[in-house]
């Protein structure tokens, strides 16, 4: 018997119980693409069963009884049927026979090898591969990456702004050329006021990258956080006071800046150990 399909989609709520009857074939619930080949649905569809399925705890012997009564229903009445009766059932052809006094009708049978032009329709509604779908099943993927390059234009100035603060600073604070290897290399000579911008502001950008990365443990980024914060604040004081004692053509700085930025290489060492074994503590 040749049974033909409706020309209208049936409704996702007429689905959701064969949705719930292959839930409890597998035991799990079921992914889109065995929806759409088992209820022969389009992707929107599945989506919505799926939906209607999220609370759904699959019962996998309910499944198994209803499919093992499937199969084993046929045997059993053949068996109740004994012997003679079955084999007579498995060997002689069902005839659907007229009536002797009654024409024969014509009847118009679909053709099952042409597809329900609305089935069709509704299967190849969406893609599986559109931007809706994939959007859903990654929402990542959707998310572009920022661009980071207008950072280099910013720390392009501050840098030179920055870099000749704390040389000025240094200079100001008795920093200068020194002969670090004397009577090794005389002619070696290095002007330590470049320590202040290449120990500070590295240190700042550091902990301010444990810190916002989030990457670290917890006491690394509570370190990172304070310490970035205090370097920070310690860079644009010693920029405030070179600029003022700049302006007002100081020639030297006062003793307790002096102390002070003698102080800020030994604190970023010490500042610099700290996050690292932190950092490593945690990893």
């Amino acid at each position: 018997m040749t049974h033909t399909r409706s020309a209208y989609p049936a409704p996702v709520a007429d689905l959701v119980p064969a949705a719930r009857d292959l839930a409890d074939e597998l035991g799990s619930i079921p992914s889109r693409n065995q929806l759409k080949t088992r209820l022969r649905i389009g992707a929107p569809k599945a989506n919505q069963i799926l939906a209607e399925l999220a609370d759904y705890v699959p019962n996998p012997a309910t499944g198994t009884e209803t499919a093992e009564a499937d199969r084993t229903e046929p045997v059993a009445d053949l068996a109740a049927a004994g012997p003679a009766e079955a084999e007579t059932r498995e060997l002689a052809p069902v005839v659907d026979a007229a009536p002797a006094d009654e024409e024969p009708q014509e009847t118009t049978l679909e053709d099952p090898g042409t597809p329900d032009p609305a089935a069709v329709a509704d299967t190849v509604a969406a893609p599986p591969e559109s931007v809706a779908e994939a959007t859903e099943a990654n929402p990542m993927r959707a998310r572009r990456r920022l661009a980071t390059w207008p950072v280099l234009l910013l720390m392009l100035p501050a840098t030179v702004a920055i870099w000749s603060g704390w040389v000025g600073l240094g200079q100001l604070a008795g920093f200068g050329p020194v002969h670090p290897l004397p009577g090794i290399a005389d002619s070696f000579v290095i002007d330590t006021s470049i320590t202040l911008p290449i120990g500070m502001e590295t240190y700042s950008a550091y902990a301010l990258y444990v810190w916002l990365s989030g990457r670290a443990g917890a006491k690394a980024i509570a370190f990172a956080r304070v310490s970035a914060l205090l370097a920070l604040s310690i860079g644009a004081a010693g920029q405030i006071a070179y600029h003022l004692m700049s302006a007002a053509n100081v020639p030297a700085a006062h003793p307790l800046i002096t102390a002070a930025v003698a102080c800020i290489p030994v604190a970023v060492l010490g500042l610099g150990a700290a996050l690292a074994h932190l950092v490593k503590e945690d990893a």
